[in-house]
């Protein structure tokens, strides 16, 4: 009796320690071992980067209340099962068969709860109905897409009896996790779509074959390599899918059976399905390309070749690591060499090493002929706009020649009286464009100035109410999406992403900046933000009553499952790359500092201000 009575006070969740060694490249222990013990493990203790911990569901007990049905049901869909049977053991058969768990996700910040629904209607005799509650906070789409969400979630689960034992007979489709169940069981990943650029893609070589990251929610141990490929051919998210497309031909799926993995050698062959079967050479290797950086971007060990077939086996093509370098995520951020910042005297100057000392770059900007507040520098290095130093003037100028050379006309100046509501700093995409926003009250606008030069065209963002405004932006290599500041009817400043919606014709060009959402919806006030990876952004804010903070956060809206990064006092601008290689600079009050590898802040110089890689 007391070992029934300690059974039922425990968790509805076991995890099964798998000792030996499991096997390479994100897949896990194929089979069960055959002997040890079976431990209970309570959900919020589970090591998530634990890998050999697999959790199992446990059946329903006979006798079970309807609440504990429920709560055993809640338990049970968050097991390492890749098509929950034991969950669909506490549905009638009926259910069970029509419950679709991957029609979507919903996320609550501190798990559900389950207790019995208020009676509203009169209930039928042997029927019961449970309340499952919480407090949402994202929601995932049967695209894998995650999205942050606010507000009070609550469904009715309704159960009968059968054979005397409570079954629940109706119940939504999905899946409804607690926040650290939702952590473990899942990782993000980076599909990868080519952007449409319109005829801007003109202006750069393979303009046509610029890789975007769109982040997705895949499960950590279920087929990893499979599902990544078949969220890959299900096409972008519904966000960000104005602006990329994909090679693959529509309806494109994987033959049936197939349980994908890297060889020894790092090859991966795929089988599509007829219609992946159509594509031709040419789109058959930008299909290719786009399966091998997809998987590569989430795999541990290298993918050194991917091979397409059709039905029956049929060799379709087959490229390389090296054939596909032109379709390099990334390949327009640029090298990054140096660093660039303001100096003492408020002019443009460069670190180039982390041991060297800062020099003053070449050409007027480096001359302190115009005092200057904020400066941005182009992806190949070779041209930086510069704000002046009240902020009402934009320059643009070669980071090349003499301390002789003389300055150019500024292209753009704010009429705005006070500073603050001035030109914020620019940005600069990897088509060679830049970008700055005038936050006049009288006429604020976001500008794009068509390879650094030609005259400022305004970019309509429909999502922005009249009393909002732009404060700073970032504008990323691939130009199709842009990080914005933004400041709130209330104040307080929210970071938001928007996508870039090229069209029109090559010489009346129309742009627009769509959909903002926010990225960072838990800090209530954003002092600054940059980006640092292909899906990755690092944020400095804080949350309601809280100290300042810097994290790193996805495209999506979701915290990224990158290292916590160290504290550091009144930041005011953050500075990453999107090569993720190079460090992280930050503008404190202790001048610019640096965050090496696995140490904590640095100084670089005491006397300068607004660090930034180029971009």
């Amino acid at each position: 009796m007391e070992s029934e009575h300690r059974m039922k006070r425990q968790k509805r969740l076991r995890a099964l320690l798998v000792l030996a060694a499991c096997g390479t490249l994100l897949a896990g222990c194929a089979s069960m071992p055959d002997d040890g013990s079976v431990d209970h493990v309570n959900s919020s203790h589970r090591a998530e980067a634990d890998s050999q911990v697999r959790v199992y569901g446990v059946s329903p007990q006979k006798g079970e209340a309807p609440q504990q049905i429920v709560r055993g049901f809640l338990e049970a869909t968050t097991s390492d099962e890749a098509t929950f049977p034991t969950a669909r053991e506490y549905l009638t058969r009926r259910m069970a068969r029509a419950w679709d768990p991957f029609a979507g996700t919903t996320v609550l910040s501190n798990g559900p709860t389950a207790r019995k629904a208020p009676r509203t209607r009169t209930v039928a005799k042997g029927s019961y109905s449970v309340e499952v509650s919480g407090s949402r906070m994202a929601d995932v789409d049967d695209k894998h897409a995650y999205s942050p969400a606010k507000g009070n979630y609550s469904v009715v689960f309704h159960l009968a009896k059968v054979d005397g034992e409570w079954r629940i007979d109706r119940m939504p489709d999905g899946l409804v996790l607690g926040e650290s169940d939702f952590q473990r069981i899942y990782r993000p990943i980076n599909t990868y779509y080519y952007a449409q650029l319109g005829h801007d893609a003109e202006s750069i070589t393979d303009g046509q074959n610029v890789l975007v990251a769109d982040p997705v929610y895949l499960r950590r141990r279920i087929n990893p390599v499979t599902e990544t490929v078949s969220a890959l051919l299900q096409g972008p998210s519904g966000w960000i899918d104005p602006v990329v497309t994909s090679s693959f031909p529509r309806g494109t799926r994987l033959m049936r059976g197939q349980h994908l993995s890297l060889d020894d050698s790092g090859v991966l062959r795929v089988r599509l399905n007829a219609k992946g079967a159509k594509a031709g050479g040419k789109q058959c290797v930008r299909m290719a390309a786009q399966v091998l950086h997809t998987v590569q971007d989430q795999a541990s060990a290298k993918v050194s070749r991917v091979e397409l077939a059709g039905p029956k086996d049929r060799d379709l093509c087959a490229q390389t690591r090296e054939q596909v370098d032109i379709y390099q995520p990334g390949r327009l951020n640029g090298s990054a060499r140096r660093a660039y910042f303001i100096d003492g005297n408020h002019r443009v100057a460069a670190f180039q090493r982390k041991n060297e000392k800062p020099y003053l770059v070449e050409g007027p900007l480096g001359t302190g002929q115009v005092e200057m507040g904020a400066v941005a520098v182009n992806r190949m290095e070779s041209e930086a706009a510069a704000v002046s130093r009240g902020r009402r003037s934009l320059y643009v100028a070669s980071l090349e020649g003499t301390a002789s050379t003389s300055m150019d006309a500024p292209v753009l100046m704010s009429k705005a009286k006070n500073e603050n509501d001035r030109l914020t700093a620019p940005s600069w995409d990897g088509l060679g464009d830049l970008w700055v926003a005038d936050r006049d009250p009288e006429n604020p606008r976001l500008l794009r100035l068509r390879g650094g030069k030609e005259k400022p065209e305004e970019v309509r963002v429909p999502d922005l109410d009249k009393d909002q405004r732009i404060e700073s932006l970032r504008i990323a290599s691939d130009g199709v999406r842009i990080a914005l500041r933004v400041r709130e009817a209330d104040g307080h400043v929210s970071l938001q992403l928007g996508r870039v919606v090229r069209g029109g014709t090559e010489h009346k060009p129309e742009v627009t900046v769509e959909q903002l959402r926010p990225v960072a919806p838990q800090l209530e006030n954003v002092a600054a933000a940059s980006w640092a990876g292909g899906s990755r952004l690092v944020v400095v804010g804080r949350e309601s009553g809280s100290v300042q903070q810097l994290q790193y956060m996805e495209t999506d809206g979701s915290v990224s499952d990158q290292p916590t990064l160290p504290g550091i006092n009144d930041v005011t601008g953050v500075a990453a790359s999107e090569d993720e290689t190079k460090a992280l600079l930050a503008d404190s009050e202790d001048g610019i500092v640096r965050l090496p590898p696995d140490a904590n802040w640095k100084t670089l110089t005491e006397s300068g201000s607004a660090p930034v890689y180029p971009g």
